[in-house]
């Protein structure tokens, strides 16, 4: 199984990314998605989370400037990220909560 993220970069205060993970090796379809980031010297934690079913879920942090979204038949799962703030500065990472798989994980970085 490989995700590969991408779509990370610098913008500033109140700009606007798209993150995208491509999902290959796996029946993309049956999967729970999650979105993850890592500050710099902080824990990892959850961002937003999507079921096979499309039922979306997000950190108290995020609601109402993210949004998961998925497309099964492109085996790609996405994050748009509005509103951005300084503290949503991390490495992002695309992960496959059962049975556990991680991508590499893309930068973002929101400058004030």
């Amino acid at each position: 199984v490989q995700l590969q993220a991408s779509g990370g970069g610098l913008v500033q205060a109140g700009g606007y990314l798209r993150l995208s993970c491509k999902a290959t090796g796996m029946n993309f379809k049956l999967y729970e998605l999650a979105w993850y980031r890592q500050p710099p010297g902080e824990q990892r934690e959850r961002v937003a989370s999507i079921t096979s079913s499309g039922a979306k879920d997000y950190a108290d942090s995020v609601k109402g400037r993210f949004t998961i979204s998925r497309d099964n038949v492109r085996r790609t799962v996405f994050l748009e990220m509005s509103t951005l703030r300084p503290e949503d500065t991390a490495r992002y990472y695309c992960h496959v909560p059962d049975p556990g798989y991680w991508g590499a994980g893309t930068q973002v970085t929101v400058s004030s």
